[in-house]
């Protein structure tokens, strides 16, 4: 009998370290959503500048845009539903001459802590949040 139990009790500190694991690589394997919606984003905003120079009109809605060209409008939320995506004007300060694409963790994989956030910008410079995680951790090359 207690032999019995100690290998239950094996088991069942295997299955603990087996279902951590298991969560972490979903959480992992769950940022290529994130990396496509990005990049598709990425590709729709590029579209509309060289179309109008201007970003903004692909995250705004086309909001004032009287080039005669409609730019299509960027994804808010991941193929998957993992993420929820936001632009905003970039680093240059001017939604026209830059942008920053957002992908926030949302539902299930908004416990994936070490990546809370994605972020990619129009010199393709890419960025994370929390930045105390290690570089590379977050975009898999």
């Amino acid at each position: 009998m207690i032999e019995l139990m100690i290998v239950v009790a094996i088991v069942a500190i295997l299955s603990a370290i087996a279902i951590a694991s298991y969560s972490k690589y979903i959480q992992t394997s769950r940022r290529t959503d994130a990396y496509s919606a990005l990049s598709q984003d990425q590709g729709i905003m590029e579209r509309c500048y060289q179309q109008t120079y201007n970003y903004s009109y692909a995250y705004n809605g086309n909001s004032g845009n009287t080039s005669g060209v409609n730019c299509t409008q960027i994804a808010t939320t991941s193929q998957n539903s993992y993420y929820t995506l936001a632009a905003a004007a970039g680093p240059a300060g001017t939604s026209t001459s830059s942008y920053v694409i957002t992908a926030t963790a949302v539902g299930a994989q908004a416990k994936d802590t070490a990546c809370a956030t994605l972020t990619v910008d129009n010199t393709n410079k890419k960025g994370w949040t929390p930045t105390t995680t290690a570089a590379g951790t977050c975009w898999q090359n």
